[in-house]
């Protein structure tokens, strides 16, 4: 199934100041404390995004949940497209959602602008196992302003034929076994070795995670481009060695057009992108679907994976909601073992705990991602990042420029100036 995962990308309308807005509304003003008989007669209203729960997940949590507190909860289905100033605009309102998901990259900024209720206690509680790389993006200057809930991240899928026909019988263990791999495809089959666009950006992002560099820094009290570091430039030289095993577009991103697509016709090695891509091959080459098999993006050494962009989804709490303490009480039960097990295996995604990975055995896509998670990570978990992945991305344009023969620091001149003006735009 396809993960519709979103990154900080069109906040403009975020970027308001979101008022905590509070009030007295009956038995309910006292954020939602549980009386005589629990909960009773109150409604949690919860949103949760098109595809991120299953209805199964979502009947069996609303049936934990009245069990224990005699409160009901109320599942609002939003839509992707528009959530954000959607969200922006609930948030602001009288009667908030009481908990809400919301997209990884996109937490810090609603945290800074005042959405978000602090969830401290919550991770005293229940989070002293969630994945670090995982529970960052829930963090804002010290504070716990969300929970991680569902990951995921890129792997490589590849053609079982193509392989076998070049004579490779094992998967790489590191980034040289990959690269000779892919050689040898080129050489001893007609397919093309690897199909890698110029634009497939946050592969990239994760080559500078891997690196331990940051596309950022600090300059002052504001935030610059970092992409002249020599951390950056090694991640570049990395993605611009396997691109250029590539026939695919130095000028495109992998959606343009869709690289499951293009690996559906039967004809290339490999690519790197999400494990629902699968799908998108599959529906345009339904006799491909027995071919096709994943692996871990291998990295500088057989014991670490290469680093990976983490995208997924936390869950928040809305400051304005008069029903904070029932709020806490449906995510205890929401990202307990029981519930995030089964959301793990029932969607394939990556859990917050690791000791809950056993959950995705069977799941040939999901297994492939899980090692890489620890070691992953975002994009700068800043609220000033917003604007700087709307079109143009000066990401993609420093890509373009390396692979078009320009030195990574002479690409790095090129965009900084675009970098860092969206960099300073107001929040």
């Amino acid at each position: 199934m396809k993960r519709k995962l979103i990154s900080a990308i069109g906040v403009a309308a975020m970027m308001v100041s979101i008022a905590a807005c509070g009030g007295d509304d009956g038995d309910e003003g006292d954020g939602g404390k549980a009386g005589a008989d629990g909960y009773a007669g109150q409604t949690l209203t919860v949103w949760v995004m098109d595809g991120s729960s299953p209805d199964d997940w979502q009947a069996d949590l609303a049936a934990a949940f009245e069990k224990k507190t005699k409160a009901k909860v109320k599942f609002e289905v939003q839509q992707w497209n528009g959530i954000q100033q959607k969200l922006t605009t609930a948030l602001s309102e009288e009667n908030p959602p009481d908990v809400f998901e919301i997209g990884n990259t996109q937490t810090p900024a609603y945290a800074k602008t005042g959405g978000l209720a602090d969830l401290a206690d919550l991770k005293a509680e229940i989070g002293g196992e969630w994945t670090e790389s995982l529970n960052e993006s829930s963090i804002y200057e010290g504070k716990q302003y969300a929970a991680p809930w569902y990951f995921a991240n890129r792997v490589v899928l590849y053609n079982k034929e193509v392989w076998a026909e070049a004579g490779i019988k094992e998967t790489p263990k590191t980034r040289d076994e990959f690269y000779d791999a892919l050689k040898t495809i080129g050489e001893k089959t007609d397919a093309e070795p690897i199909y890698l666009p110029g634009q497939n950006w946050y592969h990239f992002v994760g080559l500078v995670i891997g690196e331990g560099g940051e596309l950022v820094k600090k300059d002052g009290d504001k935030y610059v481009s970092n992409l002249d570091d020599p951390k950056v430039a090694a991640a570049m030289e990395t993605y611009k060695k396997f691109q250029a095993l590539s026939k695919a577009p130095k000028d495109k991103d992998e959606a343009t057009p869709q690289q499951g697509q293009v690996f559906g016709k039967g004809d290339v090695g490999a690519f790197i992108g999400m494990g629902w891509e699968a799908g998108i091959a599959i529906e345009a080459n339904p006799k491909i679907e027995e071919q096709i098999g994943y692996f871990t993006i291998p990295g500088a050494t057989a014991d670490k994976p290469e680093g990976v962009f983490l995208g997924g989804s936390n869950l928040a709490v809305a400051a304005g909601s008069k029903k904070q303490e029932l709020a806490k009480e449906f995510l205890k039960i929401a990202l307990s073992d029981e519930f995030e097990g089964q959301l793990a295996k029932t969607n394939g995604v990556i859990p917050n705990k690791e000791s809950l990975q056993t959950n995705l055995t069977g799941n040939a896509a999901a297994e492939a991602a899980a090692p890489a998670a620890a070691g992953g990570g975002t994009t700068p978990l800043i609220p000033e990042w917003a604007a700087v992945e709307n079109a143009p991305n000066p990401i993609k344009t420093y890509m373009t420029a390396v692979l078009g023969g320009k030195s990574p620091a002479e690409a790095a001149a090129q965009v900084e100036d675009e970098f860092n003006k969206r960099l300073s735009q107001q929040q």
